[in-house]
C-alpha cells in the first residue's frame, strides 16, 4: 500500500490579513506551510486599498472640519484650502510603510512565498499560474482560502458608458471634485461621502434600502443620517436606480425613483459603493464541490472555520462574510490554522476550537463615529433573547458638550435575568475607541451592575457608558429581587 506524501502539510491561499494570520500561526503549530499570493502587490486589502488607506483620507477630512469649525471656539482660520496632491501623498507614505512591513513578515524565510494565481484541480491540488511565467502544481494535506474580496457593481442603466469612480479610484487619487454622487449606504460609502463632505466637496449619497448601514440599529442608523443631512450633504433612502447619463456639458446625472416620485441629481463625479463580493472566481472552487452561499457567493464553513463540504479545506475573512473585517478575518485565520493542525493529528471534530461573533466588534468612521459589540437590537429579538436596553445622550454630557460634539448617543444591552452585558452601541465622538472599554467588560462576562462600579474620571467621554449601565444594573435587580 502506497502512502500519498504532499508537498505541504498546509496551503493557504492569500497572504492578506486572515492569510497571514493563518501562516504565522501554522508555522507555530509546526506545520510545513506555503502561502500563494499573486497580487501585483502583496499586503492585502485592509492594507493596500481598505482600512488604512481610507482612515488616512478621513482623517484629513477630520482635520478640515475642525479648522472650518474653529470660529465656535473663538479661533479664525483663515485662508482654508484643500490640497489633494498633498492628501495623497500622505497617504501613499504611510501605506507604504504599512505595505512593506507585512511584506518583510510574507518573506522573511519562515514559510514558502509562491507569488501567482491558484486554481483548485483536485481537493488536494492547485495549479499555480506563476507571476514570472508558468505553472507550479502544489499538492496539500490542508489549504485556507483566504483570497479576501472584490468591489461589485451592479448592472445600471448607463452606468459604464458614463463612468463612475470605485473606492479603490478615491484611495488613490489627488482630484477633489467640486461634487459627487455616491451610491450606496453602506460603511464605505458612507465613510467616503464624509471625507468628500469633510473637503468641502458638495455631496449626493442615493441609498437603495429604508436607512443606510444595514448592519446597525436603526436609532443609530438615524443618527447618522440626521448629523449627515444636517452638515448640507443630500440624503436620498428607500430608492430604486434607474437611469445614468452625461448631460451636455459633461456633468453626470443619476435618476431614481423615491416614494414621492423620480429624482435626477447631477454631479462632476459618481462613486458607486454597492457591495463587494468574494475573490474567488480564480480558484475554480466549484469544479472541486465547494459549496457557496446561491446569493453572496460566500464559502459556507462550519463554527470550525472548515469548509462543510471538504473539512480538510478551511476559509477565513471576507470570502466566507457576513462582516468584512480585518480583526475578525485574523481571528478566522489563527482558529483555521490551529484547527488544520488538529485535524493533522486526528483530533475529534469535538475538540476543535469555535470560531464566536460574541465579541464581534464593528466601528463605521462618518462623522460622528460608530462603534459596537456584541449584539444589537436586532439581533437579540431575532434571537429570542430576553434582554433589557438603557441609553444615554451626548447633548447631555458634559465632556462631549465641551467638545461641541453633542450628536448621538450610547447603548447598553444586558440580559434580563442574569444582567450580564451581551451588546453595546455608540454613535458618537470617538465611538470606534470608546466602544472597546464595554468590549473589555463584555470579555470579563461583566454584568451591568459590575460595570456600574467602576470608577470613571470626569469630566471624560468614558464616564458615559455609567449611566445607562446604572438604569439598567436597578432595573435588573428590581425585575429579579431574589438574585
Amino acid at each position: 500500500m502506497t502512502t500519498q506524501t504532499y508537498d505541504y502539510d498546509i496551503v493557504i491561499l492569500g497572504g492578506g490579513s486572515g492569510g497571514y494570520a493563518a501562516a504565522r500561526t501554522a508555522i507555530d503549530e509546526g506545520l510545513k506551510t506555503a502561502v500563494i499570493d499573486g497580487a501585483k502587490e502583496l499586503g492585502g486589502l485592509c492594507i493596500l486599498q481598505g482600512c488604512m488607506p481610507s482612515k488616512a483620507l478621513i482623517e484629513s477630512a477630520n482635520r478640515a472640519r475642525v479648522v472650518k469649525e474653529a470660529g465656535n471656539f473663538g479661533i479664525t482660520a483663515d485662508n482654508f484650502a484643500v490640497d489633494g496632491q498633498v492628501i495623497r501623498d500622505r497617504k501613499r507614505a504611510l501605506i507604504q510603510d504599512f505595505a512593506e512591513y507585512r511584506q518583510g513578515q510574507l518573506q522573511d524565510g519562515r514559510f514558502d512565498l509562491i507569488r501567482g494565481y491558484a486554481t483548485f484541480t483536485d481537493p488536494h491540488t492547485v495549479k499555480v499560474s506563476l507571476s514570472e511565467g508558468g505553472e507550479q502544481f502544489v499538492t496539500f494535506r490542508t489549504a485556507v482560502i483566504a483570497t479576501g474580496s472584490i468591489i461589485t457593481v451592479p448592472a445600471i442603466d448607463g452606468l459604464e458608458e458614463t463612468g463612475y469612480l470605485t473606492s479603490d479610484d478615491v484611495l488613490d487619487s489627488a482630484h477633489i471634485p467640486k461634487s459627487i454622487i455616491v451610491l450606496g449606504g453602506g460603511a464605505i460609502a458612507m465613510e467616503l461621502a464624509h471625507y468628500y463632505e469633510g473637503l468641502g466637496v458638495e455631496t449626493i449619497i442615493v441609498q437603495r434600502s429604508e436607512h443606510i448601514l444595514k448592519e446597525v440599529d436603526s436609532d443609530v442608523a438615524e443618527v447618522i443620517e440626521h448629523a449627515t443631512r444636517e452638515r448640507g450633504v443630500t440624503l436620498y433612502t428607500d430608492t430604486s436606480l434607474k437611469t445614468v447619463s452625461k448631460t451636455s456639458d459633461g456633468r453626470k446625472r443619476v435618476t431614481f425613483d423615491t416614494c414621492d416620485g423620480e429624482v435626477t441629481v447631477e454631479a462632476e463625479e459618481i462613486l458607486a459603493a454597492l457591495g463587494r463580493k468574494p475573490a474567488t472566481a480564480k480558484l475554480a472552487i466549484h469544479d472541486i464541490g465547494i459549496a457557496t452561499e446561491e446569493r453572496t457567493g460566500h464559502i459556507i464553513v462550519t463554527l470550525q472555520q472548515n469548509t462543510v463540504t471538504h473539512p480538510h479545506i478551511f476559509a477565513c475573512g471576507d470570502v466566507t462574510g457576513p462582516l468584512e473585517i480585518v480583526h475578525l478575518a485574523i481571528e478566522q485565520g489563527e482558529i483555521a490554522a490551529r484547527n488544520a493542525a488538529k485535524l493533522l493529528k486526528n483530533v475529534p471534530a469535538d475538540q476543535m476550537e469555535d470560531f464566536s461573533t460574541a465579541l464581534k466588534v464593528f466601528a463605521v468612521f462618518t462623522h460622528p463615529q460608530i462603534g459596537m459589540v456584541g449584539l444589537t437590537e436586532n439581533e437579540a429579538k431575532e434571537q429570542n433573547i430576553p434582554y433589557l436596553v438603557a441609553n444615554y445622550p451626548f447633548n447631555d454630557h458634559g465632556k462631549s458638550m465641551v467638545m461641541g460634539e453633542t450628536d448621538g448617543f450610547v447603548k447598553l444591552l444586558a440580559h434580563k435575568q442574569t444582567g450580564l452585558l451581551i451588546g453595546g452601541a455608540v454613535v458618537g465622538p470617538h465611538a470606534s475607541d470608546l466602544i472597546h472599554e464595554i468590549v473589555v467588560a463584555m470579555n470579563f462576562q461583566a454584568s451591568a451592575a459590575q460595570f456600574a462600579k467602576i470608577p470613571h474620571y470626569h469630566p471624560t467621554l468614558s464616564e458615559i457608558w455609567t449611566y445607562p449601565a446604572e438604569e439598567l444594573a436597578e432595573e435588573i435587580a428590581a425585575n429579579n429581587p431574589n438574585n
